[in-house]
């Protein structure tokens, strides 16, 4: 059976906005965070692939798939688009809401639908960036490169939302975030590399 949690870093900004009284609109943030993955989950099923486990995040979140790098690019493309489709229904939803509801469910889909589409790693357009990267040059060093990249970019963005505090605190925040999950992932690269290895010479 799927598990659906909330990452522990991401309570502090929950338990912060109930304490400032946001209450009604950190459950429009949670519902539209938890619509976003169902959008990836519903994508998996039609791909046949099982989610083993879903991790809200401050961006959307995290699923994990049975079968993890060995799925094929096709398959975790369609996967990371079905997050930001989710998103986008949401948004068509938006106008035949009472105006009370459709304006901060507006900004919301649309913060979230743009950090989501950033095209740096472990984000949706990341993922989509790289499922398209695979399917194009499927080598592992191309994913590596792709990593590097996104590592040199997200520093970069920590740098300058910094120089621009306070205005720029949530996306600080964010950015390093997308830092530690870069860094484990950068981490975990040697097991695709391995993979691939062990891939080949069964093909060979």
């Amino acid at each position: 059976m799927m598990r659906m949690t909330i990452h522990p870093l991401f309570l502090p900004i929950l338990f912060s906005m109930i304490l400032s009284g946001n209450v009604s609109y950190y459950a429009l943030i949670l519902t539209s965070l938890i619509i976003h993955e169902l959008g990836h989950i519903v994508a998996a099923f039609l791909c046949k692939v099982k989610v083993e486990r879903c991790v809200i995040m401050p961006y959307g979140g995290e699923i994990e798939l049975q079968g993890g790098i060995s799925l094929s690019p096709n398959k975790q493309l369609i996967i990371a688009i079905g997050g930001p489709m989710a998103t986008l229904l949401c948004l068509c939803v938006v106008p035949f809401l009472d105006p009370l509801l459709a304006d901060p469910l507006l900004k919301i889909q649309l913060i979230l639908l743009g950090i989501n589409l950033i095209p740096i790693w472990p984000l949706d357009g990341g993922r989509i960036i790289l499922s398209l990267i695979l399917l194009i040059y499927p080598k592992a060093r191309f994913y590596e490169m792709y990593l590097s990249i996104s590592l040199i970019l997200t520093i970069l963005t920590m740098i300058i939302t910094f120089i621009l505090l306070p205005k720029t605190l949530f996306l600080l925040v964010l950015s390093i975030f997308i830092f530690l999950r870069l860094v484990s992932e950068w981490r975990y690269r040697k097991y695709r590399l391995a993979f691939e290895k062990h891939v080949m010479k069964r093909l060979t």
